[in-house]
C-alpha cells in the first residue's frame, strides 16, 4: 500500500504516531535532546492523542525545543556592538544566503508549530499528511544526490511506511517498534547534519 493510502486509512493513534515520528526524526534540526518527544510517545501508549495529556506534553516539548533553538542560535539584542559594526551587520542581513539546512530547520519548526493541541481525526490527518511531505522535503534538501530522490529520501519514505504499517497492524502494540524505527532515522539525520556542519567549518 502506498504512503498516501496508509495515511488516508490510519486511525487517530496511527495518524498521531505518523506525524510524531516524522517530527522526532527531525529533532536534530531543532537542537533538541533525543528524548524531548518521548512523553508524547508515552501519551499515545496511555490512550492515544485524546485528553489533556497530549496537549500538556506538546506544550512542554515546544517550550524545550524553543529554548534549545535560542541557545544554539542566540539573536543579538538590537543596538548591541559598536555603531559601525551594527550598521555593517544591518546592511549584510538582507544579503545573507539561506542554506538548505536553514530551509530544513524551518520545515521542522513548522511541523512542531502546527501539531494539534486538541487533536481530532481531521486535525491529525492534516498534520500527519503535512509532516510526511515536510519530512521528505527535509531529507531531500539534505540529501547528497544532485537530481531526484537520493538514498536519504528513499530511506525516510520507507520509515514512514513502516510506522504506519506497524500501527495499522498492531495498534498500540506497534508503538514501541515504531519508536525504534524513528530513533534509527533520527540517528541517521543527526549524523548527516553533523557531517554537513563539519564540511562548512
Amino acid at each position: 500500500m502506498s504512503l498516501v493510502d496508509l495515511i488516508a486509512q490510519a486511525d487517530e493513534r496511527g495518524l498521531a504516531a505518523s506525524g510524531l515520528a516524522c517530527l522526532d526524526r527531525c529533532v536534530p534540526l531543532l537542537g533538541g535532546d533525543d528524548e524531548v518527544l518521548r512523553p508524547l510517545w508515552s501519551s499515545l501508549a496511555d490512550g492515544g492523542a485524546d485528553g489533556d495529556a497530549w496537549g500538556e506534553r506538546l506544550a512542554k516539548a515546544r517550550a524545550e525545543l524553543d529554548s534549545a533553538a535560542l541557545s544554539a542560535d542566540p539573536v543579538p539584542a538590537p543596538g548591541s556592538g559598536s555603531g559601525a559594526e551594527s550598521e555593517a551587520e544591518t546592511q549584510a542581513e538582507p544579503e545573507a544566503a539561506v542554506s538548505d539546512e536553514d530551509r530544513a530547520a524551518a520545515l521542522a519548526r513548522r511541523m512542531l508549530a502546527t501539531a494539534p493541541d486538541d487533536p481530532c481525526a481531521s486535525a491529525l490527518r492534516a498534520w500527519a499528511d503535512a509532516c510526511s511531505a515536510a519530512a521528505l522535503q527535509i531529507h531531500r534538501l539534505l540529501d547528497v544526490a544532485a537530481d531526484g530522490d537520493g538514498p536519504l529520501v528513499a530511506a525516510e519514505r520507507r520509515r514512514q511506511v513502516a510506522v504506519l504499517e506497524l500501527l495499522a497492524g498492531r495498534g498500540a502494540g506497534g508503538l514501541r517498534p515504531a519508536l525504534e524505527v524513528s530513533t534509527e532515522g533520527r540517528r541517521v539525520l543527526r549524523a548527516v547534519v553533523s557531517r554537513r556542519a563539519r564540511g562548512r567549518s
